[in-house]
């Protein structure tokens, strides 16, 4: 009867770890994804900003 008992109480924490797994790796992909997002906006505005600086003198050159 003890056996069978504390079987049955691991069965029952099974769900419960499975559960808080997926929760656990919900939050990193969440993080990873908002950290990503972050990135690429940095580097989306400093690419703008070296496009701004070639037109510019592109535009200077045009001038001369």
């Amino acid at each position: 009867m003890d056996s069978a008992s504390s079987l049955m109480g691991i069965i029952a924490i099974i769900p419960i770890l499975f559960y808080l797994g997926l929760l656990f790796l919900s939050v990193y992909f969440v993080i990873k994804v908002i950290k990503f997002i972050n990135a690429k906006t940095r580097l989306d505005q400093e690419r703008n900003e070296k496009m701004d600086e070639l037109i510019r003198v592109i535009g200077k050159k045009d001038q001369e």
